[in-house]
């Protein structure tokens, strides 16, 4: 049987009810953030568009929708970085969605080879406007070997 998700119909019934409601953009997707399911470390953050979401609640492994590639993909098809289903949650007014993944393989979940796709941090205050600071600073992979000439997944 296919997922349908509900309409939106009331305030109270997206915020308080039962029925998956999802709200997706004027694009068709919606933001979902994804944080390893032992640690709560945020991995990375992507989108979905209703089939991704719908193979990612049937399947229990993650699906995304590539926004620069403009199509479907599973987490892992290619490099075997799985992201395996532990919870999906959904926020108050239900257009942002939250995975909480176990990752197979070597656990990494950016496609540049770091664990997390948040690798870096921002100076801010009195350090504003200094480089990036980097906070890991080993990769858990070598992306040449995972993915080869496997074109980029992100456009500039």
């Amino acid at each position: 049987m296919e997922l349908i998700f509900h309409p939106r119909t009331s305030v109270e019934q997206v915020e308080e009810g039962i029925a998956l409601a999802p709200k997706f953009d004027a694009a068709g997707v919606i933001p979902a953030v994804t944080t390893d399911s032992a640690t709560g470390e945020l991995l990375m953050h992507a989108y979905m568009n209703a089939e991704a979401l719908r193979l990612t609640i049937k399947t229990g492994e993650a699906h995304y929708w590539s926004r620069s590639r403009q199509c479907l993909w599973r987490k892992g098809a290619t490099s075997g970085l799985v992201q395996h289903i532990r919870e999906i949650r959904i926020d108050d007014d239900q257009d942002c969605i939250w995975l909480r993944v176990e990752v197979a393989g070597t656990g990494a979940s950016c496609h540049v080879g770091y664990w997390s796709c948040f690798y870096r941090a921002i100076p801010f205050g009195p350090e504003s406007g200094s480089p990036l600071v980097f906070r890991e600073n080993s990769k858990t992979f070598d992306p040449q070997t995972v993915y080869g000439d496997a074109p980029n997944p992100t456009k500039l």
